[in-house]
């Protein structure tokens, strides 16, 4: 009898392990709002990427309000509180500066100082623009500090705009990255203009801007035609061989929207499709740019809600389906994937079929296969709702986005479905 007691008494202490390692498990992320916008100076709905430099401080876009058009933002970590700066406001209209920023924000330059784009805005004409509330093609911007050192939060940069997109074969609606090559060209993609899909130049086509004198030159690397994809959604990434990889959201073999390459060649570049998406299990229309490992596999995920790898073997590559996001609600996901140093794949989904706010998720690699863990289920209440783009990752191990709806209202009711929010996950 005393034995069946032991027995008992050791199966009960290995349940309360069991279980004690489950709650670990169950809490071992936490999530935090950073800043909740009001539409007013602060901006309303942030698409964008976060930028995060050295010191931990995130750098990202509104594409809505400040003075109206959008802004460009700082959030600098203070004690236990986050404080938010306001870099520049977009003016639009006559002021010629860009309007929209969206999807991808701001990253840094070689000379230390910000670059960007905006989705309108500029001095170019009418445009096949998704975005009703402002005209214009779009903008490449650069934001410079105060020469001298500011000694109050309202200390503006001064933008230069590089570029004017003018639509046609020049290219309209930059939405997604930027990326310097090692030389210091910044290369962008448009959404439109480029090449000829269906009588008008509207498959979208990706730029190199090269310094020339006091200004910078327009060249195109490669026109969209249709067959080879159309409408990059997002920018490109080089490899360590200086070639370019991107996706488009339509085009290809199938229709459904391509993974490309760009190989330098002579004085041009010549385009591959490395794969075409077929509207079946693998998903349709890839959104964000595609993102390495240190063995060149490339990984991305699809608007229809997918995330895959393709695998270089022999001149071609495999596709691999990593995970199908069940229940996803009028939104995949819109933004890149980003790995750390163990091989954990993070991102986020738009929407989801709880509560329609948005997923952040980790994808763990296990013996040949990839375990899903959601770390967020957005409410599209005060955490935010609506995750347009992905999660930038932190040298701290955290996790930083942000959430184009939710949070607060704003001022005299400004934002329909809140002004957006930026939060961490400590995963």
């Amino acid at each position: 009898m005393a034995n069946q007691w032991q027995h008992r008494i050791w199966i009960f202490a290995i349940v309360l392990v069991l279980m004690g390692t489950a709650m670990q498990a169950a809490h071992a992320q936490s999530f935090s709002v950073l800043h909740t916008f009001t539409g007013g100076a602060d901006g309303a709905n942030p698409y964008d990427l976060l930028t995060i430099d050295a010191a931990g401080n995130l750098y990202g876009t509104t594409f809505l309000k400040g003075a109206g058009y959008g802004t460009v933002f700082k959030l600098t970590h203070r004690g236990s509180n986050w404080l938010l700066t306001t870099l520049y406001e977009f003016k639009g209209a006559g002021a010629h500066d860009g309007a929209g920023p969206y999807h991808q924000g701001v990253i840094f330059g070689p000379d230390g100082t910000l670059y960007g784009t905006t989705a309108s805005g500029g001095n170019g004409p009418a445009c096949p623009n998704v975005f009703d509330q402002y005209s214009g093609c779009g903008t490449v911007f650069n934001l410079r500090p105060p020469a001298v050192t500011c000694k109050s939060a309202l200390c503006p940069w001064t933008e230069t705009v590089l570029y004017t997109f003018q639509r046609g074969s020049d290219g309209a609606v930059p939405y997604g990255n930027l990326v310097f090559d090692h030389a210091g060209n910044l290369y962008v993609t448009t959404y439109y203009g480029g090449g000829n899909c269906g009588g008008i130049n509207n498959c979208g086509a990706v730029y190199k801007l090269t310094r020339s004198g006091g200004g910078w030159t327009k060249s195109v690397v490669y026109n969209f035609t249709g067959s080879d994809g159309a409408n990059p959604g997002d920018g490109v990434s080089f490899d360590n061989a200086g070639n370019l990889y991107g996706t488009t959201l339509g085009g290809g073999a199938h229709g459904y929207g391509t993974v490309f390459k760009l190989t330098p060649s002579g004085s041009g570049w010549t385009e591959s499709v490395l794969y075409s998406f077929q509207g079946g299990s693998d998903g349709y229309s890839p959104y964000a740019a595609v993102i390495f490992d240190q063995a060149g596999n490339l990984y991305g995920t699809t608007e229809s809600g997918t995330a895959f790898e393709l695998t270089p073997s022999d001149g071609s590559w495999t596709f691999t389906l990593l995970h199908s996001f069940v229940g996803v609600f009028e939104g995949g996901s819109h933004g890149r994937l980003v790995m750390d140093v163990a091989g954990n794949l993070y991102g986020t989904t738009q929407a989801d079929d709880h509560d329609h706010g948005g997923t952040a998720f980790m994808l763990t690699p296990s013996d040949g296969s990839w375990i899903y863990t959601e770390l967020h289920d957005f409410t599209g209440g005060s955490d935010g709702g609506d995750i347009e783009n992905g999660l930038a990752l932190g040298s701290n191990g955290h996790l930083y986005g942000t959430a184009a709806q939710g949070g607060s209202q704003g001022v005299g009711r400004t934002c329909q479905f809140g002004c957006g929010v930026v939060f961490e996950i400590t995963p």
